[in-house]
């Protein structure tokens, strides 16, 4: 019997009713609290969290630990100290976080952003239902060792402040060992279980020659993504070793991540990048439900956490989830309207909510500008970041939802068309009208193929030629516009 068929809901409240629930559901059961260990101390990637006294200690199908509480940690190690190495509790969706300062002084950007007050202090008393975000922060200088950042530096620049992050979370009795970690973000939790996952409903197709190895592509969601700092100010918590810095990077493993799960390898293969796609998608609705304003298009910072959420809600065949309402880059700088090119689709400009809040101060050089001929433009920075750090994100995420057929669920055409318009115009002539104004070596240099209309990552383009046109049959038998057409 399902668990739909016995009327019980496929996500609960954290520690409502949850051992009598769990014991009719399907799937595995969960253990008694007297078969889990008692531990003192429980670590992972690198974070070790200290106990007042022997506690019960589990872990999701992630990976990630809880504790059985209430419970007190006395202390984190690497000790949390002078700006450095911070945790919280429950955090909510802020501009502000309480996790470090750059080498422990206030003295600007990303240091701004914060605040002592919103540090957890140890003792720290749990209760079930809350969520304890621990983090090692960025050396000076160090190596950013994320594994598809090749190597970058963390130095005097805006970057993270953050090198690991793990999530303790405390529960009124054990779960499922496959029940998905509840989102760090807030106190009202849902619990989720992969056995309630849908995955009669992922298209099983041949990939490609560029896909990257399943297996070795599941570390880049191995790890929480810590994402609930508002607008720009997100890429300066993302710890280094757990997810992309930038935006525009987010976007590309979204859609690499999400076009892999679309292949036809057995599902063993697929478990744990499944696993962590979702629980992304998990945490990041968590930051939307607790009232989080999202990510706004805001030059490449916005991009990548849409997907996530929706592929979540679809597979837990969850509503609610599957209607965020909050602001996302790929919606916010996608729009239909005339372009000077004669496309009927536009990019809305770098700061697209801003420009049209305040158009006087913000507008020329922010907002809209496709509707207007390149010599007309105040500014090439709308163009450049066009170019150079969201179109190239995009081509994935919509190829991902078009072969699932989810655009209604996604909820927004301009998004697709802008998409189809970015991988099928031609835009040569247009790159040499535009570097008349606006001069730019990339615009006519035929080997800068970053800076053209139609570059995507090779898989994810060997995926677009594949499949755009050629999309798994739908299963109400719909037909979908060519490519070259939407955005006519």
């Amino acid at each position: 019997m399902s668990r739909c068929a016995a009327g019980i809901p496929a996500a609960l409240s954290l520690g409502v009713l949850m051992a009598a629930t769990f014991a009719v559901a399907d799937g595995p059961k969960a253990p008694r609290v007297d078969e889990l260990p008692l531990k003192q101390e429980v670590s992972q990637y690198g974070i070790t969290w200290t106990f007042e006294k022997p506690a019960r200690v589990g872990q999701f199908v992630t990976g990630d630990f809880y504790v059985v509480g209430p419970v007190t940690v006395v202390k984190t190690d690497p000790e949390s100290k002078d700006g450095v190495n911070g945790s919280m509790l429950n955090p909510e969706p802020s501009e502000y976080h309480g996790y470090a300062a750059r080498n422990g002084v206030v003295d600007g950007s990303p240091d701004r952003l914060y605040k002592a007050e919103m540090t957890a202090v140890f003792p720290l008393k749990m209760a079930p239902g809350d969520s304890l975000v621990s983090t090692i922060t960025m050396e000076n200088g160090k190596t950013n060792r994320w594994v598809k950042l090749y190597g970058r530096h963390r130095g005097g620049g805006p970057d993270s402040v953050s090198r690991a992050a793990a999530v303790l979370t405390c529960v009124e009795a054990p779960v499922p060992p496959d029940t998905f970690r509840p989102s760090y973000c807030g106190k009202w939790k849902k619990l989720y279980r992969f056995s309630d996952l849908r995955l009669d409903l992922l298209p099983l197709v041949e990939l490609t020659a560029s896909a990257p190895d399943i297996e070795g592509f599941a570390r880049v969601f191995e790890r929480p993504w810590i994402d609930h700092v508002y607008d720009w100010g997100s890429r300066h918590i993302h710890p280094a070793e757990n997810m992309p810095e930038y935006g525009q990077q987010v976007g590309h493993a979204v859609e690499e991540g999400a076009l892999l799960l679309l292949g036809n390898a057995p599902m063993e293969k697929k478990r744990k990048l499944l696993i962590g796609f979702v629980q992304t998608g998990i945490d990041l609705w968590g930051v939307v439900q607790r009232g989080g304003k999202g990510w706004p298009g805001a030059g490449g910072f916005g991009s990548g956490r849409k997907w996530p959420i929706l592929f979540a809600g679809i597979l837990f065949q969850d509503a609610e989830m599957q209607s965020p309402q909050a602001a996302f880059g790929e919606d916010d700088q996608t729009e239909f309207g005339p372009c000077w090119t004669g496309a009927k689709v536009v990019f809305a400009g770098q700061y697209p909510r801003i420009a049209k809040a305040n158009p006087q101060r913000y507008g020329a050089e922010r907002g809209p500008y496709e509707h207007l001929p390149p010599s007309e433009w105040k500014s090439f920075m709308g163009e450049a970041y066009r170019r150079a750090n969201t179109s190239c994100c995009w081509v994935g995420q919509a190829l991902a939802c078009r072969m699932m057929h989810a655009e209604k669920v996604w909820n927004h055409d301009a998004f697709f068309a802008y998409v189809d318009r970015w991988m099928t115009e031609d835009d040569k002539e247009f790159r040499q009208e535009i570097n008349k104004y606006h001069p730019n070596p990339a615009l006519v240099d035929e080997s800068k193929k970053w800076f053209h209309q139609g570059y995507c990552l090779d898989f994810v383009k060997e995926m677009w030629q594949k499949y755009r046109d050629n999309l798994p049959p739908a299963k109400d038998g719909h037909k979908d516009p060519k490519a070259a057409e939407t955005w006519k």
